[in-house]
């Protein structure tokens, strides 16, 4: 501040001003160190290239991506090629022709979009297959894995087909039938059952399928009234009251142990109805 004029205002008082000057002198720049510049620049260069990184990381990750769905799901690569398919457990009613064409179907189709349970769904209607399973075969093939419906028991017709002179129907394990013959086949037991009657034959096809192999090969013939009175005719002669399903592997081993004992030697019946009290005549 500078003092300025004295001047009077009245006779007891005296006023002194001032006047204020603004600083006019030079003013010092701030100092930006070229350093700190540098450093900026450097970071500012780090994250573009960083973004460009990751754009070409992103869309290499989508080119790849739709490469390998591409070769996956539409090339030829994968393709299902019927000359590669291998069908196994046909047995001797299931016609393995029958499985090809149904698998030929879906010829062309890749592997990765091949529907393997409707495919398996479509070759359970073949004729004769009970149980299926189909497994791809990188690359381009696959395994047809089948359980067949193999007849297990002849069971005499009124009359033939249309008409004509009556022969057999084979059945499987289950009572499906798995196909006809004029005449029994060689080595398969003969069912006698009341007509209608598939309590009967259930209790029939269930003993014949828990039979050991060896006992099963010496049956001609099996013949029930009811599902308790099954009855079988062994082909060396001798007849076996068998009674019902139940306990069918003691039975089994009761009727070896009889037919190997000197006692029942040239017996002509085995009853292992009751097979804690059997009895032989």
């Amino acid at each position: 501040m500078v003092p300025g004029q004295t001047t009077a205002t009245g006779p007891t008082r005296t006023v002194t001003t001032y006047t204020v000057g603004r600083f006019s002198g030079p003013v010092r720049p701030a100092v930006v160190s070229t350093t700190s510049r540098e450093r900026f620049a450097e970071r500012a260069r780090a994250r573009r290239a960083l973004a460009r990184r990751q754009v070409l990381l992103t869309g290499g990750g989508v080119a790849a991506a739709g490469a390998l769905g591409w070769l996956l799901l539409l090339s030829p690569v994968l393709a299902l090629d019927p000359e590669q398919v291998e069908v196994t457990g046909a047995g001797t009613v299931v016609a393995v022709d029958q499985v090809l064409a149904v698998v030929t179907e879906h010829d062309g189709t890749p592997l990765p979009r091949l529907d393997t349970v409707r495919l398996r769904d479509d070759v359970l209607e073949v004729p004769g297959v009970r149980e299926a399973r189909v497994v791809r075969e990188w690359p381009r093939g696959l395994a047809v894995q089948l359980v067949s419906r193999e007849p297990v028991a002849a069971v005499p017709e009124a009359a033939g087909p249309g008409g004509g002179a009556p022969g057999f129907v084979l059945l499987d394990q289950e009572g499906v039938q798995v196909g006809r013959a004029d005449a029994a086949p060689e080595g398969m037991p003969v069912v006698d059952v009341p007509v209608g009657d598939e309590r009967t034959l259930t209790a029939v096809l269930h003993v014949l399928e828990e039979l050991p192999p060896d006992l099963l090969a010496q049956v001609a013939g099996v013949s029930a009234q009811t599902q308790d009175t099954v009855t079988m005719q062994l082909r060396d002669g001798p007849r076996v009251d068998w009674g019902s399903a139940d306990e069918t592997p003691l039975k089994a081993a009761v009727l070896a142990a009889l037919r190997a004992a000197p006692t029942a030697a040239g017996a002509s019946v085995y009853d292992v109805s009751a097979p804690r009290m059997p009895i032989t005549r």
